[in-house]
């Protein structure tokens, strides 16, 4: 799968060090013109469906659960690979100097019905709901959160407008 971008969260941190490593899977699904993000109202930012991969999961299998999970719907098909994006911070456990986290993303296809989530703790927190939007809105609400940064901006923001602004240039791509 090809590299989107590689995002360094803080500076000097110790690339070769002591390194704790989690893979998720995000869904891009998009219908007529609108794209299907996660919405948190308590944040204010949009993110594709989707997370951290269980130990022996499949992708897909990963893929399936979380756009159920996040977004009340079902998983019709894979449509295609997207593209990866790695982060790296610091990591919070003491015995690591490193946290990578490498995201897959793929175009989906879902079912048109929405039912009942099933969030964890932190998403249900935030307030977390599926909402056909706009690229252009998306891009906008998370840059505006990017320019004038609130103390409880998720590092997830930055990397979720990088890939909407990829899929934006893709749009635009196939049709021209």
């Amino acid at each position: 799968m090809r590299l989107l971008k590689e995002i360094v969260h803080k500076p000097n941190l110790l690339l070769d060090g002591r390194t704790t490593m989690r893979e998720a899977v995000r869904a891009i699904i998009l219908k007529e013109k609108q794209v299907l993000m996660v919405f948190s109202p308590v944040n204010g930012d949009y993110k594709f469906p989707g997370g951290g991969i269980q130990d022996g999961e499949e992708r897909w299998a990963a893929l399936a659960r979380e756009i159920k999970e996040e977004c009340g719907t079902k998983l019709i098909k894979i449509l295609d690979e997207f593209g990866k994006m790695i982060e790296l911070d610091l990591a919070e456990e003491e015995e690591f100097d490193l946290f990578k986290m490498t995201s897959y993303y793929y175009l989906c296809e879902v079912e048109d019905s929405f039912g009942e989530q099933n969030l964890d703790d932190y998403e249900y927190e935030y307030g977390f709901r599926p909402e056909w939007v706009s690229l252009e809105h998306a891009i906008a609400v998370n840059r505006a959160l990017l320019e004038d940064p609130p103390p409880n901006i998720q590092r997830w923001v930055s990397r979720e407008l990088f890939v909407l602004e990829e899929l934006e240039k893709f749009e635009n791509k196939i049709n021209h």
